[in-house]
């Protein structure tokens, strides 16, 4: 399915018009860049953006997280109130993620420890 960020670009100014923003207010409430807002609300550049860019930007307008997932892809957009339908994708999944690539760097750093300290050990006795 192809991506219609002409679309996305309507709803934000729409949006953004209802709210009475400016552009840097949305900036500043979704933690997306300026220069990032000004592109996707332009339709300036058109290149792939992390679905978490979209879901910010969605979440600062007081929309559901996926809503401008589903303009981009030409979906109904999710009333406010419905669950992310790809828990796959959502916060929480996404830190039990991290949280799991986190202990696997702990492990890692441990292992690499005792075999630094195995071969502090030789290096000493070997003197």
């Amino acid at each position: 399915m192809s991506e219609d960020w002409a679309a996305v670009a309507r709803a934000i100014n729409e949006r953004v018009h209802e709210l009475g923003w400016r552009q840097r207010e949305l900036a500043e409430r979704s933690n997306v860049s300026q220069a990032i807002v000004r592109e996707i609300q332009h339709h300036t550049v058109e290149r792939r953006r992390g679905p978490r860019t979209l879901e910010s930007l969605s979440t600062a307008m007081g929309w559901h997280p996926q809503h401008l997932d589903a303009v981009l892809h030409g979906r109904r957009p999710p009333e406010r109130d419905e669950p992310i339908t790809d828990p796959g994708d959502s916060l929480w999944s996404r830190l039990d993620s991290v949280e799991q690539r986190l202990i696997d760097i702990t492990e890692r750093l441990d292992d690499l420890k005792s075999d630094l300290a195995s071969v502090a050990k030789q290096v000493r006795e070997n003197r």
